[in-house]
């Protein structure tokens, strides 16, 4: 059942203290219930923007490389059913003055046509990919996945076939609570298959990365340089912004996007 607007516009209001309610299930009896009823099942890949991703594997054909957007194209082209959103409510309810309030999610899958229609519309498979492209072009980051939370906020189910393409700015993210929900929550925000970012010796020890803010805090620094934790999340941000060239994202090559591409499809039916 769609959501009525004054339920939206009051996730908008509670959206800058989504860090506070993100802590609260550090505690173990509320995290297992929250987990639970909204993220239950979920999972969330990172696709790094492809100017940013090095092949990690001799090529002979450069023009057969797949590269990260095309796993959002390929499931843009699965599905029957595609949903934009006007604005996005992440921006919107921060008030963010980096990135557009008008590039929304897309979602995909037959449960689209229970969102409120006040919020976006249904659209056609080219007019998703454009959307798409336009976010890409304006330096936003995709997210693709099952978020049962989506499902619920929207009233659009069954989440198991309801897939969510989040277009993410580094500032407003939803995702950027990861690092105070409870760990069983958090794993569910991953990096796809094969991705590796790497700091090299010419790190200068700026700092510039670590000011720009990695969603994930997988940034450290120590004895005069920056460093990768395993907490990483591979959406490539630190490499766009790194001044000396110094940081590195690698992926193995087509195989590893296969295998995200299968995991995606194991998570969402799109019939």
């Amino acid at each position: 059942m769609a959501r009525p607007m004054w339920f939206v516009e009051l996730l908008k209001r509670l959206y800058p203290s989504r860090q506070f309610f993100a802590k609260l299930t550090r505690f173990p009896p509320l995290g297992k219930v929250v987990d639970f009823f909204l993220f239950r099942g979920d999972e969330m890949f990172f696709l790094p923007r492809d100017q940013t991703v090095e092949i990690n594997i001799p090529l002979e054909n450069p023009e057969s490389v797949v590269l990260p957007y095309q796993v959002v194209e390929h499931f843009i082209h699965e599905a029957d059913h595609h949903w934009i959103m006007d604005g996005c409510i992440c921006r919107q309810g921060d008030d963010c003055q980096r990135y557009p309030h008008d590039l929304g999610c897309i979602f995909l899958g037959e449960p689209v046509q229970e969102i409120n229609s006040k919020l976006g519309r249904l659209v056609t498979k080219e007019e998703a990919l454009e959307h798409a492209r336009r976010c890409r072009e304006a330096g936003l980051v995709h997210t693709i996945g099952r978020n049962r939370l989506d499902a619920i906020w929207m009233g659009a189910g069954p989440s198991d076939e309801l897939m969510t393409i989040c277009n993410c700015c580094p500032c407003c993210c939803l995702w950027g609570i990861v690092t105070n929900l409870h760990p069983e929550i958090g794993e569910k925000i991953t990096a796809i298959d094969g991705v590796q970012v790497r700091v090299n010796l010419t790190c200068s020890g700026c700092g510039i990365c670590l000011e720009e803010g990695c969603f994930a805090d997988a940034l450290k620094y120590e004895n005069g340089q920056v460093y990768i934790t395993e907490d990483c999340r591979g959406c490539g941000r630190c490499v766009e912004v790194c001044p000396e060239g110094a940081i590195h994202l690698t992926m193995n090559g087509k195989a590893d996007l296969e295998e995200t591409i299968r995991r995606i499809s194991d998570l969402v039916d799109l019939g």
